[in-house]
């Protein structure tokens, strides 16, 4: 017979219940800041709404399942100009022209959000992958040739001079090239990203997919190397003003390799870097992220080679890294930023969401490394723990989706109030269902500049924002503050999957 115990009291099972929960919390500490919160947004709609916007953002043959449905074929004989394919892509603003570096960046940004965040975005996780290959089937259509990269479809100038729905184009599709004799370095390196970060994204679920990426991006990223020269000099009179650039190839090129290096793990990439690194700009100062510059999100991604990867030979990109990231907090002794009276961090008065989207989401990015190192940020003498980089990311998110002075979404079509005359072509001219007539080039200018609110909804679209005042106008000929971007919302896609998960929502 069994000694008889006394009947355990029920202060000591609750005693013993959380002595249990503090071991297990001891004993994952990583999954620390996945607390199910009550959450200020509902970040898991935005995300949905935020990769639906990419569809209504489509060039060429729309599919069945197309969910934007106000949107139709469009662009369908693009490329016919150089007798090549060049169907499909993306627009990628409020107007009608496919700009391949603005594209090629989307893409990168896309990816990374898929390679980092991926396994938290669940039922998503299939829609991102479709806006991504919708970018890369028509990258390796521009990448066919060898040395030659197409890298834009359509006259800009002439594009804007017209207010018409994609469906209804007449201005010339002018294909622009780059080439041996016509380098652009920028472009091409980025495309290179592109296809290598894509190529880790389908490594898995389509591997003869993934392979041909990561092929096309050897090439093309050897032909940015090889032939160097700015694509702002050489094609000055196509791509600027609307995508010049003014970094240089510098950063491209390391992001590139940067990139290939993570696709290949070939020692190539590794010693390129090593070699090229300071060379290409990896300690400068520089501290925006975006379409243009991508030195701070190379640095980051580097940094996790070391961190995470214990790539000793990397060791420097964790100070590079923690550099650009100490710019970023509010009190730090290096911080460069400013901030609006509502929080909102202000790069500048053209498309100034598109930084706070790129912020956001290498400050979640980062945090993550940093806590799967177990290490801090070191802003010169003053430790900030990943917790914090994830706060100050929250933090933006929400001011872009409501919580900021004005109670408005950045977002269209995401909580009670958003902008409802976005500067952009087919959400504000009537449907091709409603009005199947042709609408003229200039016949959509009286619209343009009236204030009737858009009559298609472009759900997840991002605008350009509030200026420094936190103001916004929400004026349809605004396309500083007013226009939405591909660029703007690939980064916001992996910043709202980390947010969406970590409060239970996904």
């Amino acid at each position: 017979m069994a000694a008889s115990s006394s009947p355990t009291s029920l202060p000591q099972i609750l005693t013993i219940l959380l002595l249990l929960i503090s071991a297990a919390a001891t004993a994952f500490p990583t999954n620390n800041h996945r607390l199910h919160r009550v959450a200020s947004h509902n970040y898991k709609d935005a995300l949905t709404k935020s990769l639906i916007f990419f569809e209504g953002q489509r060039s060429g043959k729309l599919p069945p399942n197309q969910r934007i449905t106000w949107r139709k074929n469009s662009g369908l004989s693009d490329g016919a100009a150089a007798k090549v394919d060049l169907v499909g892509g993306y627009y990628d603003a409020g107007d009608n022209v496919k700009f391949g570096f603005p594209m090629a960046f989307t893409t990168t940004m896309l990816s990374w959000s898929v390679l980092e965040f991926g396994g938290m975005m669940k039922g998503e996780l299939g829609n991102a992958k479709e806006a991504i290959r919708w970018a890369t089937d028509y990258l390796l259509k521009a990448t066919a040739e060898p040395d030659v990269i197409y890298v834009q479809v359509g006259d800009a100038t002439k594009d804007h001079a017209c207010w018409e729905r994609p469906e209804d184009m007449d201005t010339p599709r002018t294909v622009i090239k780059i080439d041996r004799n016509t380098p652009g370095t920028e472009v091409a390196a980025e495309t290179a990203a592109a296809l290598a970060s894509a190529s880790l994204v389908f490594r898995k679920s389509d591997r003869t997919y993934s392979k041909l990426l990561l092929k096309r991006a050897i090439s093309v990223f050897e032909f940015a190397d090889k032939y160097r020269g700015s694509y702002s000099s050489g094609l000055k009179k196509f791509v600027c003003p609307y995508y010049c650039s003014y970094s240089g190839f510098q950063d491209e090129l390391l992001w590139g390799a940067a990139w290939l290096q993570k696709a290949t793990r070939s020692p190539k990439y590794l010693n390129y870097i090593q070699a090229n690194g300071i060379t290409l700009g990896a300690d400068e100062t520089d501290n925006t992220f975006g379409w243009d510059n991508k030195h701070a999100g190379a640095r980051v991604l580097l940094s996790k080679a070391f961190l995470v990867q214990k790539l000793q030979s990397l060791h420097e990109y964790k100070g590079h890294a923690d550099n650009f990231i100490c710019s970023l907090i509010p009190g730090a002794p290096f911080s460069q930023s400013e901030f609006t009276p509502g929080g909102l961090l202000f790069k500048m008065d053209d498309s100034n969401m598109q930084y706070v989207t790129s912020a956001s989401f290498l400050l979640v990015t980062y945090a993550k490394y940093l806590t799967q190192a177990r290490k801090v940020v070191n802003c010169g003498g003053s430790i900030v723990t990943p917790k914090r980089l994830r706060s100050i990311a929250k933090k933006q998110v929400d001011y872009l989706l409501g919580d900021n002075p004005l109670k408005m979404s950045y977002m269209v079509g995401y909580g009670p109030r958003y902008p409802q005359r976005i500067h952009h072509r087919g959400s504000s001219l009537p449907s091709i269902a409603s009005h199947p007539a042709k609408i003229e080039c200039g016949s959509g200018f009286s619209i343009m500049h009236s204030d009737i609110p858009n009559p298609n909804v472009l759900i997840g679209a991002v605008v350009g924002g509030p200026d420094e005042h936190d103001h916004f106008p929400d004026v349809r000929s605004d396309y500083f503050q007013s226009e939405p971007a591909t660029y703007i919302n690939a980064p916001l896609v992996g910043a709202l999957s980390y947010l969406a998960h970590s409060f239970g929502q996904l």
